[in-house]
């Protein structure tokens, strides 16, 4: 109606540069809406954590994993990416006089590096301030000790004020994604710093990986031992948590280096036919593409929210000269990840859903009690990121927009902040958690922010790779 009166008033204005305006108008409301929701979360933020790693909205407070100011680091780029100068300017004077990582405390190596590290890395990319790279080159230097195994396949957590690193308490065993998810943030400080000794130890540990026995075509098991250098567990096989960021990782270091890596393209090829092989199914009654898992041979149609990231990594490989059929994959899968929103009563999707699978099923998923949270999480956010960043499809916008309201009327806590909820599938008491994840300012708002953008340089992926964290590192040109 709008435009047919523009039509009447202007009747020389094109109808295509109308609707241009149209369109427009609606990028910036919609990216203005996440810019909202940003400085809602930071108000919470800022008035009851101030410093502490995250907060917690409902009772006002703050909690403490590292004690790093975990959120602050996380969303530094988040704040450059969406303009909020006044906000990034607080947050760096934060970094510059507040943060020491000469503390005597455990930090999980994957969650630090990928947060920490790679927040870092980026925001000094993104600015040029050598703050950022030499508070990175600090916390780099501190995670080494972890590498210090008979195997070097690194321990899972490491003292950054004593330099002692050691597993869990209950297990010698690291976490296959974790230990494989750290790459691109070492190579790029050994690329920064020059000193190789970084790049050196994390590729230690793909080049181990890749001759492992173990795998089943090309997927890996969850767990390897820090002593023997062995998968452990064999025979699960899973594209969810602590498997899946070693898939991602493998084409984003090939895109990072320059895609010159074959080892790393050969081992990411051969998983994804092994996904498909082994773990692609279909849901009834709708015939819905899912990602179950395998255990010892027997099929489990149970997909974690995880996996979400898998389409917009697919995306990237088919927009890096991969197989076209691999963004046909991606396609179908979104679909379905973004019915793990829509067929929830609030919108919001859980961490974990059960497909059926048998005739005459009523609907295609169920949701076991357990598995009723949604954490914030970003995954489904991101890979609507890539897909419309990559197809301009705007019905990719328009699923991320739903889901962002969604957050609005479930999640937003009104003294500032928003929470993970507990049951997604009551929208009357979906039951708030009282934490807010510093993974939704650090990925899921930024994702939004830039599927809402109409500019495919803003963090052009060609120009950058994200870590799993969402922290976009360059991807080096041959010069380097």
């Amino acid at each position: 109606w709008i435009l047919s009166q523009q039509h009447q008033e202007h009747p020389h204005v094109s109808f295509q540069s109308q609707m241009k305006g149209t369109i427009k108008l609606l990028t910036v409301g919609r990216q203005e809406a996440v810019r909202d929701a940003f400085r809602h979360a930071w108000k919470g933020y800022k008035a009851f954590a101030w410093g502490h790693d995250e907060l917690q909205p409902l009772s006002k407070s703050y909690s403490e994993w590292f004690g790093l100011g975990l959120t602050i680091i996380d969303a530094l780029d988040t704040m450059w990416i969406l303009e909020l100068r006044e906000e990034f300017e607080e947050a760096r004077r934060w970094v510059a006089t507040e943060l020491s990582f000469n503390r005597n405390v455990d930090v999980n190596l994957f969650e630090s590096t990928i947060r920490i590290l790679g927040g870092l890395l980026s925001t000094y990319h993104l600015t040029g301030d050598p703050l950022f790279l030499s508070k990175a080159e600090d916390m780099g230097s501190r995670l080494m000790p972890a590498f210090n195994t008979p195997s070097k396949i690194p321990y899972s957590d490491v003292n950054i004020g004593r330099g002692t690193a050691h597993p869990p308490h209950w297990t010698s065993d690291s976490t296959v994604a974790e230990v494989t998810s750290i790459q691109l943030e070492f190579r790029e400080l050994s690329r920064l710093t020059q000193q190789p000794q970084y790049q050196a130890a994390v590729a230690q540990v793909m080049e181990r990986v890749h001759v492992l026995e173990g795998k089943l075509d090309g997927l890996v098991p969850m767990f390897i031992n820090t002593n023997s250098g062995q998968f452990t567990h064999q025979g699960v096989y899973t594209l969810g948590a602590r498997a899946d960021s070693y898939y991602e990782y493998l084409l984003k270091q090939w895109i990072q280096g320059g895609r010159k890596e074959d080892q790393l393209l050969e081992d990411y090829l051969q998983a994804i036919e092994g996904v498909k092989k082994n773990l692609l199914q279909r849901s009834s009654p709708t015939g819905l593409t899912f990602v179950g898992e395998l255990s010892h041979g027997q099929f489990s149609p149970k997909m974690d929210h995880l996996v979400c990231f898998l389409p917009g990594v697919l995306a990237l490989g088919a927009h890096n000269g991969l197989p076209a059929d691999h963004m046909d994959l991606a396609k179908e899968l979104m679909k379905t990840c973004y019915q793990m929103y829509v067929q929830m009563e609030t919108g919001l999707s859980p961490e974990i859903v059960h497909f059926n699978m048998y005739e005459g099923s009523s609907r295609d998923m169920d949701v076991k009690l357990a598995d009723r949270h949604n954490l914030l999480r970003p995954e489904t956010v991101e890979s609507l990121f890539y897909l419309y960043r990559l197809t301009k499809d705007p019905v990719y916008q328009d699923w991320g927009f739903q889901i962002l309201q969604n957050f609005n009327k479930y999640a937003k806590v009104p003294s500032g902040g928003y929470t993970s909820i507990n049951n997604v599938r009551d929208p009357e008491f979906p039951s708030p958690r009282d934490k807010m994840e510093s993974f939704f300012l650090g990925e899921t708002l930024k994702y939004l922010y830039l599927l809402f953008s109409e500019d495919p340089n803003l963090i052009s992926l060609d120009r950058y790779v994200f870590n799993t964290e969402a922290h976009p590192l360059p991807i080096w040109t041959s010069a380097e």
